[in-house]
């Protein structure tokens, strides 16, 4: 569905009011598609699913945000078009800086906070920047590398036989040309490389936080996360074992876990 500029995946249900709402958010060059079975799951058990495509990108229009704070106020305008008082938030890599930051600047419209793959600072290697502009297929592989500990995921992901490697791969290019203005790859790096307000946006969330860390990854090892962990009130922290693409490299430990603290 599109609320305003932004297209929701709803998980295949309708929304319904009287139903609590989660919001999915995804990382740089990734879409509404890696929360596939978390986000499913959870419309046919009692929530409203609205997993994203963040602006200008993937199914959405309007204009890439440069900064998280941008995108934060997008996800914010997304609740007010919706008609949704209150939501749950959950953000993967980039996309857990913009949870963050939208539960900072509207804590009394956040009912939970997911940070799953998170870390403050978010800092993004200067080779990588200049990769993502000058040879962008290049910087793909290379994020691709970091990304992954292991080859094919379980069956309750994508199914048998799937290539994490290649899947992923195929959906950063699409994702990347699917602006062909903005290189939304650069722009979503460099926004969490200049982020810098992690630990004051934590200070003022006040709903319970859940930190979904992979033991494996290498994009941001747990220990990234560790400044956010300790200024969270409310802090859940489950580490499993998988890298940096934990929806599909351990989709029930991250569906089980969503589910535990959402109920």
């Amino acid at each position: 569905m599109k609320i305003g500029d932004i297209y929701a995946y709803t998980g295949g249900k309708n929304f319904n009011p009287a139903q609590p709402t989660v919001v999915f958010i995804h990382g740089v060059l990734n879409d509404h598609s890696v929360w596939i079975l978390q986000s499913r799951y959870l419309a046919h058990h009692g929530w409203n699913v609205l997993a994203i495509d963040l602006p200008g990108q993937g199914k959405s229009g309007g204009e890439p945000p440069a900064s998280v704070e941008d995108a934060s106020a997008a996800v914010l305008a997304l609740l007010d078009t919706a008609g949704v008082q209150k939501a749950a938030l959950v953000g993967h890599s980039f996309g857990s800086l913009i949870a963050l930051e939208a539960a900072a600047r509207a804590p009394e419209r956040v009912s939970h906070l997911v940070l799953v793959g998170t870390a403050s600072p978010m800092r993004v290697s200067p080779a990588l920047l200049e990769s993502s502009v000058s040879s962008p297929m290049k910087a793909i592989d290379m994020v691709n590398t970091f990304s992954h500990s292991m080859l094919a995921p379980p069956p309750s992901a994508l199914g048998p036989g799937t290539w994490l490697y290649g899947g992923s791969r195929a959906l950063m290019r699409r994702m990347l040309v699917s602006n062909p203005r903005v290189n939304v790859f650069f722009t979503g790096f460099k926004a969490c490389d200049s982020y810098a307000g992690g630990e004051a946006a934590m200070e003022k969330v006040q709903c319970p936080t859940l930190f979904v860390l992979g033991s494996q990854d290498q994009m941001t090892p747990p220990k990234a996360a560790q400044s956010l962990i300790s200024q969270a009130k409310n802090a859940r922290v489950v580490k499993l074992s998988a890298g940096h693409s934990m929806m599909t490299e351990a989709p029930d430990g991250v569906l089980h876990a969503l589910n535990d603290f959402l109920k």
